[in-house]
């Protein structure tokens, strides 16, 4: 089956930069690869020195009009790939080139028109680590069944139809006669690379170029045939949306086997397909994304429930998982949407892969998320079909935008109530007055002034989203996204500024087990137990516990700590949990939506803990924070079913936006068909309380620290890291030693 693959993995694995030299996946769309038509187009500086020229020229046309024709010129002088080591297209220039004449230039003007009051809060925040924000492009979810039936063309052609019936009924304001028009220009763009790709196939001799011809003459005209000109599609979607158009796509499918299926099975019913040729197929379209090397990886989901309470797990979801384990790769990642009716040799087969270390899996639980989605305004029919989006979000299909609005550090909140609201990392008053520690005579003292400064962290970035989130479609309009989404073309109006019916935007809980953490610490070791005073320990904190390591380590060892169980501190984090969701859900964004509380910290556990100094729960200064609903590292001592009650204690479901709990787990406990038997009780355990999202590693701190010590050993040791996997080798020491100390407490 894999005979044509294996010879053409090498030069696949190359196609977007070199795997051999440095790489720095957070700038992946900077690189070039190998392989391309050096005679079919320009290089990035021809294309930007040619996009400059056109720079007066664009700043006089409505936005949605000038960015269409930027990315018009990028899309028509791209280089491209046709290669004879793949089935799949490609093009040279990934790295957002249009966005010099666009987005970076229009960013500068909104922040003109902006309150100077909230930029400047805005900036303090992202300085001091306490709130990070910035306009967020990077969530999107196109309607691909809408794609997959009309075509490139088709969409096109029903943008026209709604643009004559809406001139018709009522005439076009300018913005309307704009937004059509970017559709248009953008679309006739892509057909016209389609055909670009399409003629220089026809130039080639070898063996695949001929299957390209016929693929894109088949995309240029309509909508795809089979599987094959499907995966294409998909493909070439992602590459204009993500590389050109800067609309980072975040599922693959609504459900990759589900868009797929139809194809599938009636290439194989009408013998154009063998099972084992679509499998090399699939090969191929996986190793795509496995060789653009995006550090978040890129996300589709498999599985669901049909109206019936049926499964929507099938053959083709077997074979992805199949093909993808035989490719040993761990990007693209998977979501899993977990119910009852889940087949159980399927879940074996996820079950088996993440316990032999291939930890791309997340569980997206239906019954809590349904509750999730429902909860801000969608029917029960609308939450079923959810997409799940990037890492584990929800999203309403082909009908929800949900932007990242802000990332809240909550243990912030509880340095600056011990300071006043002075961050002492950035040397600046970012919090506000709730008056000096050693005025706090009872724990409600000090408790009132975390909730209060918390409080004011949240309704600050409230306000600044507010803010720069009403220029979203003046900065980057949305004309390739809004065109699939049918709710968007019948208002006339951008996807993102509020064509869709769910315009919605998301607040990061970050840093929550630390918070719960800290808020106990002080609780028993000033309040309950006398064993410290309140300016003892901030004279700890502020010397990064240097003199006062005997204290330092009683917190450390202290069991009233999230993640185990405990009673007090789950009622705690309990209602902290809520206080944040209350304070967040179905509030009013300036998009015409809401906002949704969301349980996750993306990379933030790094990186605000760097800005983050010393804290009560016995935390260095700039030692990583918590993730996720997740305790920190080491401070589970209970196992993964107290995690797992602790985490159910949150209601996940005040989290609309996703929840999700990482678990450790020792090889010994999922060992053989017992193994099995533990895996699937806590995903039900979880399940049954509403949770969410739930991924695993599966560790032996032993086997973690011969990997750091010899990494040559373990080149393909993977580690799931927030809601996406890494290479145990691309972790940074302290990342690395984080994992071990987790892994430890799990012998």
């Amino acid at each position: 089956m894999f005979e044509t693959f294996n010879k053409d993995r090498y030069f696949i694995e190359r196609k977007y930069h070199d795997p051999d030299a440095p790489f720095d996946p957070y700038k992946r769309m900077a690189y070039h690869g190998e392989g391309y038509d050096i005679d079919s187009g320009l290089d990035d500086e021809d294309i930007k020195r040619d996009l400059e020229a056109m720079k007066g020229r664009l700043s006089s046309l409505p936005h949605p009009v000038a960015k269409a024709l930027a990315v018009a010129y990028v899309l028509e002088h791209q280089r491209l790939y046709v290669g004879e080591h793949d089935y799949f297209t490609g093009l040279y220039s990934l790295n957002r080139l249009a966005n010099c004449v666009t987005s970076d230039v229009w960013s500068k003007q909104a922040q003109q028109k902006r309150s100077p009051e909230l930029v400047e809060r805005e900036n303090l925040f992202n300085l001091s680590g306490a709130v990070d924000m910035w306009p967020d492009y990077d969530h999107v979810v196109p309607d691909w069944s809408a794609l997959m039936r009309l075509g490139f063309k088709g969409v096109k052609e029903r943008a026209a139809s709604y643009r004559e019936m809406r001139e018709k009924e009522s005439g076009l304001s300018e913005s309307q006669r704009a937004f059509f028009d970017g559709i248009e220009i953008e679309y006739d763009a892509v057909i016209a690379l389609i055909d670009r790709i399409y003629r220089l196939a026809l130039t080639k001799s070898h063996e695949k170029a001929g299957a390209i011809a016929v693929c894109m003459r088949h995309l240029r005209d309509g909508a795809p045939t089979d599987i094959y000109e499907a995966m294409q599609l998909i493909y070439l979607y992602f590459l204009v949306s993500e590389c050109v158009d800067a609309f980072q796509v975040r599922s693959l499918g609504n459900g990759l086997d589900a868009t797929l299926w139809e194809f599938y099975r009636r290439d194989i019913d009408e013998g154009r397909y063998t099972r084992g040729e679509i499998k090399n197929l699939i090969a191929y379209f996986l190793m795509q994304w496995s060789a653009i090397g995006n550090y978040w990886g890129q996300p589709f989901y498999l599985g669901g429930t049909d109206r019936q309470g049926n499964t929507r797990i099938n053959r083709l979801s077997y074979d992805i998982v199949d093909v993808y384990c035989r490719l040993g790769i761990y990007n693209p990642k998977i979501q899993i949407k977990y119910n009852k009716n889940i087949p159980p040799d399927f879940l074996n087969k996820v079950l088996d892969m993440i316990r032999k270390g291939q930890n791309c899996f997340v569980f997206c639980c239906e019954p809590g998320m349904i509750k999730a989605v429902m909860s801000y305004g969608a029917t029960y029919d609308e939450a079923r079909e959810m997409d799940i989006r990037g890492c584990y979000e929800t999203g309403v299909r082909g009908n929800e935008v949900s932007s990242v609005s802000a990332y809240i550090n909550a243990v912030k909140a509880v340095q600056y109530a011990l300071s006043d609201g002075f961050d002492v990392g950035c040397g600046k008053q970012i919090g506000i007055k709730t008056g000096r520690a050693e005025e706090f005579k009872r724990f409600e003292d000090f408790y009132g002034a975390v909730l209060s400064q918390w409080s004011y962290l949240i309704e600050t970035a409230l306000s600044i989203a507010a803010d720069f989130e009403r220029f979203f479609a003046f900065v980057n309009p949305s004309s390739l996204y809004s065109a699939t989404v049918e709710t968007s073309l019948k208002n006339a109006a951008d996807g993102y500024q509020g064509g869709v019916k769910f315009n919605n935007s998301s607040v990061l809980n970050c840093a929550f087990a630390s918070m719960v953490n800290c808020v106990m610490a002080v609780k028993k070791f000033v309040y309950d137990n006398a064993g410290t005073t309140l300016p003892e320990l901030c004279d700890a904190l502020k010397n990064n516990w240097k003199g006062y390591e005997s204290l330092q380590a009683e917190i450390r060892a202290c069991p009233y700590k999230y993640g185990n169980g405990e009673r007090e501190t789950d009622l705690y984090a309990a209602m902290l949990a809520r206080y944040f969701a209350n304070k967040v859900n179905n509030r009013p964004n300036a998009r015409g939506g809401v906002y949704k509380a969301f349980m996750h910290s993306a990379m933030m556990f790094v990186w605000q803990g760097k800005k983050t100094p010393a804290t009560p729960d016995g935390r260095n200064s700039g030692d990583e924070l918590s993730k996720n609903a997740s305790p920190s590292p080491g401070t589970d001592k209970q196992g993964a079913t107290a995690l797992i009650r602790s985490a159910a204690g949150l209601i996940p479901a005040l989290y609309p936006e996703g929840f999700c709990v990482d678990l450790m787990l020792h090889p010994s406990a999922v060992s053989g068909s017992d193994g099995f038997i533990a895996m699937k009780a806590l995903l039900d355990t979880y399940m049954e309380h509403d949770g969410m999202a739930i991924q695993m590693n599966v560790f032996n701190a032993e086997t973690l620290k011969d990997a750091q010590k010899h990494p040559e050993k373990y080149k393909n040791l993977q580690v799931r890291v927030c809601g996406w996997n890494v290479l145990w080798n691309h972790l940074s020491k302290a990342e690395q030693d984080a994992y071990i100390i987790r892994a430890e407490a799990e012998r």
